[in-house]
């Protein structure tokens, strides 16, 4: 059978061209009143997925 793309991984998770796995990090959706705005700001951007993660996320998008 034909191998499917998990989409709920590939909504979150986007390849480089190089191949490497980014994600956004989690903590900045709602409640940000009570979030100082330290910590929002730690929060922005992208972060690489975690090294014990990255092959068991590549297969979730069919890369592996």
């Amino acid at each position: 059978m034909k191998q499917k793309t998990h989409k709920g991984t590939a909504k979150r998770i986007k390849v480089t061209g190089s191949g490497k796995l980014r994600r956004e990090q989690a903590g900045r959706r709602h409640l940000l009143e009570g979030k100082t705005s330290k910590r929002t700001r730690r929060l922005k951007g992208e972060e690489a997925v975690a090294p014990a993660d990255v092959k068991r996320v590549k297969r979730l998008l069919g890369r592996a």
